[in-house]
């Protein structure tokens, strides 16, 4: 995630991906603005993709940061939590 003065590119002026994902490359939750200026933003899961409204950077970092432990909580905590 960083900060991007090509704002023709990335409209919200940043450009972030925040990925929980496993050591064999399996994606469980990707937010992303890979190609905003396109498509905009979205969050990736193994059911599918979805487009998002951004809300800013601190308050997409909570909602991803929720929906990880809504994730860990489902799975009944396994495997444990490094954060």
């Amino acid at each position: 995630m960083r900060r991007t003065t090509d704002t023709n590119t990335y409209l919200s002026g940043w450009k972030y991906t925040l990925l929980l994902g496993t050591l064999q490359d399996l994606t469980l939750i990707r937010y992303d603005n890979a190609h905003e200026d396109t498509k905009g933003h979205e969050l990736h899961t193994a059911a599918g993709d979805t487009d998002l409204e951004f809300p800013g950077m601190e308050e997409l970092l909570v909602e991803f940061w929720v929906t990880a432990g809504e994730y860990w909580d489902t799975t009944g905590g396994n495997p444990p939590r490094p954060y």
